[in-house]
């Protein structure tokens, strides 16, 4: 088998529920060795997360722990707490994701697992950081998308707030952690230092409202628009005879030829949606001309015409596919389709759970989509 990015890395994870499980997880596709620290007789929550159960244990606990070893450990007993230390002897990553200052309770702080290894690596993931007023309070998903600004910028204009239909700041922080993890193991491999990693969920989720904060800098105020975009259109859903199309022009070339494809040249010429601006300004307008043009087809049909406006401008251009201007529309697809689609089968992406689970004990599973040192 190939070498993984993370090969001859041991993580340790104390976490529960997704911003540390996802973490882990990443680093585990990558080649490290993940072992779940759980507690006797309940082990993590989330594998009571239902329904549905299969074989009375959550799906959802496997879409976040495969391709991981797991053992059960009393932390509050002087026997499981030494068992911890002595796999912490030998470890590179340390991750829980308790209130603080759970851990320096339990005997599994920074400091206390520093004395044993000073070249490990410690996250520590909370909701609202170590520090502050609001460090000792618990938070999740829920909260963290409300209180992050999320929930005001997702659902229908004149609708309620809405939270997004995953787990979305949970894997935004797991993706932040992994990312401070690996990289306090580069800056180790040059200084032979350990590394303190620290962040919350709130926080996390801050930096990802890109578009929003554009806006406030700008001095407006953002606002829910359904499936519309703040600074681009079309970006957006339409209706079309029999369902939905996403359509998504980022450029006054691309908004030109999917004119051309709807038999809408005409649009550009229009100086309500001649630039990028002009179509931002008068997205009321310009919606009503799409969804009247696309009513007239079903989903695959315009599928079927904008996969030919394609091969025709690239015929035109000399472009190649993959320097061509590309597709412009998407279907909206039941996440019971697969998940996933034929373009990212083709590209053979994994499906399940990876190279360390026994046969006996595999469950189906999302592959983490990185391809790095020759493997997938």
């Amino acid at each position: 088998m190939a070498e993984r990015l993370l090969d001859g890395i041991t993580v340790l994870d104390l976490s529960t529920f997704v911003t540390g499980g996802f973490c882990s997880l990443m680093l585990a596709n990558q080649g490290a060795e993940v072992i779940k620290i759980e507690r006797p007789g309940v082990g993590d929550d989330i594998r009571h997360s239902g329904p549905p159960f299969v074989d009375g244990e959550s799906p959802y606990f496997w879409t976040v722990n495969y391709d991981k070893r797991s053992v059960e450990i009393d932390l509050k007993s002087e026997a499981g707490l030494d068992a911890l230390y002595d796999l912490a002897e030998s470890a590179d990553v340390f991750l829980q994701n308790f209130r603080p200052g759970t851990a320096e309770r339990l005997g599994v702080g920074y400091d206390d697992l520093r004395e044993r290894n000073e070249e490990i690596v410690y996250c520590d993931i909370s909701a609202f950081g170590a520090t502050g007023p609001w460090s000792e309070r618990p938070g999740y998903d829920l909260l963290v998308q409300g209180m992050s600004g999320v929930m005001s910028v997702t659902g229908e204009q004149d609708g309620d707030p809405v939270k997004v239909g995953l787990p979305l700041t949970d894997l935004i922080t797991a993706m932040w952690a992994a990312f401070g993890i690996t990289g306090a193991l580069y800056r180790r491999a040059l200084t032979g230092d350990g590394e303190y990693v620290e962040l919350g969920m709130l926080e996390a989720t801050l930096p990802w409202l890109t578009k929003q904060a554009g806006k406030v800098f700008a001095g407006e105020q953002p606002s829910r628009m359904g499936t519309k975009d703040p600074v681009l259109a079309p970006y957006q859903t339409f209706e079309t005879a029999d369902g939905h199309l996403n359509v998504a022009c980022l450029n006054d070339r691309l908004w030109t030829t999917f004119c051309e494809a709807i038999d809408r040249p005409d649009l550009p010429e229009d100086d309500r949606f001649g630039t990028n601006a002009d179509r931002v300004e008068h997205l009321d307008d310009l919606e009503a001309e799409i969804e009247d043009a696309l009513a007239e087809r079903t989903a695959d049909e315009w599928m079927d015409v904008f996969v030919e406006a394609v091969a025709r401008s690239l015929r035109r251009s000399g472009r190649s596919r993959r320097t061509g201007p590309g597709r412009r529309v998407g279907p909206v697809q039941r996440t019971d389709g697969g998940p996933g689609h034929d373009g990212d089968r083709q590209r053979g992406r994994p499906r399940g759970p990876g190279r360390r689970t026994p046969p006996e004990l595999r469950r189906p599973g999302v592959g983490i989509p990185v391809a790095a040192a020759g493997t997938r």
